[in-house]
């Protein structure tokens, strides 16, 4: 299975355009080592020719222009090697992409029923895109883990959906109203290898199915959007924790870090990382302790084989 890293960041991107906190200062500045980064988004394959984008980020042009094995082929005057997309949830980080793809529509898109309802009502996106070649194929996603599903052109890879505890966007009838579907995890198992992705970039609390999956992946890209769940507050950005919204923090008991070290998972990689994140900056003791705990963290053009 091919996996690329199109973007590693959490909404905003790294830096944020209206940020100055140290880490999008020192990275403007040249004074810290870090890495810039796009707005989450994976591409996943089965044969490195046709490809499934998983979450469709504000900055997907600049995502796909930067990776060849997303352009069109060479014979054709235009076209797409993104066979279908499969959405984890209705974020607008993760599906405003798909207003970039309506000059290739129609092209089957992949998500639960309430995010296909947030994206037909509060924000319509699905609604708007009909007016392209007739829109977006939409196909429902069961919360049943057991469900299996193969979206189109991934054949020879099965998709499992993961139901994660995060919280609906704020546009959303179910914010603060948690229900199954709002957000999910992707297990994806290569059918030739028997090996396993786990993709969760939006998760508040690890459930029984999360560490089942955990246990048989052997790569985790799990979410790491906020050091500390204080962080966005200790800015002044917010007056709500990172659990308020949706997301686990990366430090500290019960944290990403701990979740991720009670597996034996050959690679652990943090993904969807905020620009307030102190890992981002490669001379803090937080990215040296993540490093020396065998985790790693996600950037743009990122390649993984599992």
């Amino acid at each position: 299975m091919h996996v690329l890293i199109l973007g590693a960041a959490a909404g905003g991107g790294f830096p944020q355009w209206n940020c100055h906190c140290p880490n999008c200062k020192g990275l403007r500045e040249g004074k810290i080592k870090a890495k810039g980064r796009t707005q989450s988004s994976i591409a996943v394959s089965s044969d490195g020719k046709n490809w499934v984008l998983i979450n469709a980020s504000p900055d997907l042009r600049e995502q796909i222009n930067s990776h060849p094995q997303l352009w069109p082929d060479a014979h054709v005057s235009r076209g797409t090697r993104i066979s279908a997309i499969v959405l984890t949830d209705s974020q607008i980080d993760h599906t405003t992409g798909l207003l970039t793809l309506r000059e290739g529509l129609p092209l089957p898109v992949y998500c639960t029923d309430v995010v296909a309802e947030d994206l037909t009502t509060s924000f319509p996106l699905f609604t708007v895109l009909k007016h392209w070649h007739g829109g977006l194929q939409q196909h429902s996603i069961n919360t049943d883990y057991h469900k299996r599903f193969v979206p189109k052109g991934a054949e020879g890879l099965t998709f499992q959906p993961v139901v994660l505890e995060s919280n609906a966007p704020p546009y959303s009838t179910y914010r603060d109203n948690i229900v199954p579907g709002n957000n999910i995890g992707l297990k994806i198992t290569d059918d030739t290898t028997g090996k396993v992705l786990f993709y969760a970039p939006g998760c508040m609390q690890a459930n029984d199915t999360v560490k089942q999956v955990m246990r048989e992946s052997h790569c985790v890209l799990f979410d790491g959007t906020l050091w500390a769940n204080e962080e966005m507050i200790d800015h002044g950005f917010s007056n709500k924790l990172g659990t308020d919204m949706g997301h686990m923090p990366v430090n500290g008991k019960g944290g990403a870090i701990a979740l991720l070290n009670e597996f034996n998972v050959e690679r652990k990689v943090l993904i969807h990382i905020n620009n307030t994140n102190r890992v981002l900056d490669e001379d803090s003791s937080a990215y040296h302790s993540l490093c020396e705990q065998g985790i790693e963290l996600a950037y743009d053009g990122m390649e993984i084989e599992v």
